[in-house]
């Protein structure tokens, strides 16, 4: 399964604490023989996790952090919203952390649902949140995929009515790791917040070249821009992400948390102020990234398995002329995947792992 919560079965939930580290500039490079697998057996390709991470300074605050858990730290919380405020040019009330931008969207959600309506999301994207906003009163609308996998915009902007709550855009999109043209989703924003709100979700947009629409939220009090450090900068298991809004919208969100970004251990928010300071960690994932994931869609497509091409860091490909049982395969290589999205071309979703990990997958597919 590839819901970003399911594997907080299989890990230990983010231990709390504080730590801000002295140094900023003198990253470690990461490599394959820092990796410190607990399974190490286990190729785990199922959840879009960082393979390379946390970074040595995270870890490091982290570890720091812990003997101090034991205390509430409303300043660490403060200190890293500020971080967060000057990343992307904005104001300390432009931000509301949760606990994973799994929070965000579920808080998005409720806001939203506040009266009776609609939502409007893409068919096939990441919508296991979506149950929160159904529970709560909200009616799914799907709206099909392009021929080439990617957000059909317009029709998004046509399916809008008087009902309409929000629009959900992933972007780039998962599973299908395809991105919407800037020029073209600026339109779309432009045009659909005059009607309603719209959330994107930019969790893999680090991985491209493509920037945040973090900018637009000084005007614009529908939008909603949810981020995460569980990417890019490999604190999955650490569950940080937070929300950029329009002051008054964040104010508004905000009240749905017991206490305004409270639900953010210390520990977890100790890593995510050194990884805002380790850049050449971020650096260095996305060019192991890029390269074994060139790897993997080569040696696919040799297997004449289709591939959409893919912006993030996994790949969506097409299982339909592959004549071996694939799920099967990984199961006797001890690799993990995820499952079917669609059934119509028998639609897959692997992440990217180090090139060694890829390698076995690879092998193991043969």
């Amino acid at each position: 399964m590839s819901n970003r919560r399911n594997w907080l079965k299989q890990t230990s939930l983010g231990i709390v604490g504080l730590g801000i580290i002295p140094f900023e500039s003198f990253a470690i490079p990461i490599n394959e023989n820092s990796i410190n697998e607990k399974n190490i057996s286990l190729i785990q390709l199922r959840s879009n996790e960082n393979p390379y991470g946390p970074s040595v300074l995270a870890s490091k605050a982290m570890r720091d952090s812990v003997s101090v858990s034991n205390r509430y730290d409303w300043d660490l919380l403060d200190e890293l919203i500020k971080k967060i405020a000057q990343k992307h040019h904005l104001t300390y009330q432009n931000i509301l952390l949760g606990a994973g931008s799994s929070e965000i969207l579920n808080l998005v959600a409720l806001f939203c649902s506040k009266k009776s309506g609609n939502l409007i999301i893409a068919e096939t994207t990441f919508d296991y949140w979506t149950i929160t906003a159904e529970n709560a009163g909200l009616k799914k609308i799907a709206i099909p995929l392009t021929a080439d996998k990617k957000h059909d915009l317009s029709a998004m902007l046509n399916a809008i009515d008087t009902d309409t709550k929000m629009i959900y855009i992933c972007n780039p999109n998962n599973p299908t790791g395809t991105i919407c043209a800037s020029e073209e989703l600026l339109n779309f924003i432009n045009e659909a917040t005059k009607r309603t709100k719209v959330l994107v979700d930019e969790a893999y947009l680090d991985f491209t070249d493509q920037p945040s629409l973090a900018n637009l939220v000084t005007e614009n009090k529908n939008l909603i821009i949810a981020k995460t450090f569980s990417k890019i900068y490999a604190l999955a298991g650490s569950r940080i992400g937070y929300a950029i809004a329009h002051p008054d919208t964040i104010k508004e969100i905000s009240q749905l948390q017991f206490t305004a970004n409270g639900s953010v251990s210390v520990v977890s928010a100790s890593g995510a102020l050194a990884s805002l300071k380790d850049d050449k960690f971020v650096t260095d994932t996305i060019t192991f990234n890029n390269e074994v994931r060139k790897y993997t869609v080569d040696q696919l497509e040799n297997l004449k398995i289709r591939c959409i091409p893919s912006h993030a860091n996994f790949v969506y490909f097409s299982l339909e002329n592959y004549n071996k049982d694939f799920f099967e395969q990984l199961k006797k290589n001890n690799i993990q995947g995820t499952k079917i999205y669609e059934e119509k071309g028998k639609w897959s979703r692997i992440t990217i792992g180090t090139m060694k990990e890829m390698k076995q997958f690879i092998k193991a597919l043969e």
